[in-house]
């Protein structure tokens, strides 16, 4: 077997689920919030940095991919999302090798090192002047031809996106969030492994819009066995007995920086913790559950399909538990200090 695509290309010229839920339409935009004028900042871009396969723009509107790219046309490519705090880039060691396993398991050549990557990340993020930032890095198999063939894409692209971001009100972090049990299953390993992160989120997208839908703030996923997966765009964990509990990553999960992160948290600090086959069950009878993931952070949920996630006698049903608030002051205290300097 060809070692890769290329390879396979020239070798070759030498010789010659479950239905998805009906919904409605989702909300437009109301009368008179017009979007911005061509070229005006949105909010928030002021701070913008973007690297595009191999020059840097500040202007979004100027931020354009050839109408052939195959990461547009057919998702066919591999991302990550990234933080940065306090003047550091949290875990780029871990990101970036997810996403070179990522890039392997779908036989995408990045055309560049790991340490060449890293660079232009740290470059794109230190154009920002934002001490703490969200970056977005995407390798896509490039601009091609109609047609899936991965053959037709001569060269990879790079794209990456550095500024602000808040993925949730802030008030959602003081509350927690409502959840629905979505009735799209999450992609079976043996189809589409989640733990490769691709371009293609249409199976995450599908289960935010019954959420959506449901007027509630996120979906909890289920795999075709019904057992808990994650959310639409979040590692899970759930508390019972003062343990915390995530799913396995053999349910079809992705492997969580953040969820990692969390894991070290407990035993570094004598907190019980482990990996289990859960059910919707076992969600409706913890001490409380939250959410996790690079953009989101840690998140608390207070309320699944109706029903108030907590014992009522503990005095913290229906709002974020003792656990979950131990969990976020570690995790933020780790983000200060924890990381590669771009400054």
């Amino acid at each position: 077997m060809a070692t890769n695509l290329r390879s396979s290309a020239r070798a070759g010229a030498a010789r010659a689920a479950k239905p998805a839920p009906t919904v409605a339409p989702l909300p437009r935009r109301e009368r008179g919030s017009a979007a911005p004028a061509a070229g005006r900042p949105r909010a928030g871009e002021r701070s913008l940095s973007i690297f595009l396969n191999g020059s840097y723009v500040t202007d979004r509107d100027k931020a354009v991919v050839p109408l052939y790219e195959h990461g547009l046309l057919y998702g066919d490519g591999v991302f990550e999302g990234i933080r940065a705090y306090n003047g550091r880039i949290f875990r780029m060691q871990d990101h970036m090798d997810r996403l070179y396993h990522s890039a392997k398991s779908i036989m995408l050549e990045i055309p560049h090192t790991k340490a060449e990557l890293s660079e232009i990340l740290l470059e794109t993020v230190r154009r920002t002047g934002l001490d703490d930032a969200y970056i977005r890095l995407v390798v896509t198999r490039g601009a091609g031809d109609l047609g899936i063939d991965p053959r037709k894409c001569p060269e990879p692209a790079v794209y990456i996106i550095a500024g602000a971001i808040a993925l949730y009100p802030e008030e959602n972090y003081r509350k927690g969030l409502r959840c629905t049990i979505a009735s799209t299953r999450r992609n079976r390993p043996d189809c589409l492994n989640p733990q490769v992160k691709t371009l293609n989120y249409l199976n995450n997208i599908l289960a935010k819009i019954e959420a959506i839908q449901s007027n509630v703030d996120e979906a909890i996923m289920l795999n075709e066995a019904g057992y808990v997966a994650e959310g639409a765009a979040d590692n899970i964990w759930v508390v019972q007995g003062g343990e915390l509990l995530t799913p396995p990553t053999h349910v079809g999960i992705l492997e969580g920086i953040t969820r990692k992160v969390i894991m070290e948290l407990c035993s570094q600090n004598a907190i019980p913790w482990r990996e289990k086959n859960m059910v919707v069950h076992d969600l409706m009878k913890a001490d409380e559950v939250f959410l996790c993931g690079t953009g989101a952070e840690l998140i608390p949920v207070v309320e699944i399909d109706g029903r108030v996630v907590g014992d009522p006698e503990s005095g913290h049903a229906g709002r974020p538990g003792p656990v979950f608030a131990r969990m976020l002051a570690l995790f933020r205290e780790r983000v200060r200090w924890d990381g590669v300097p771009f400054k």
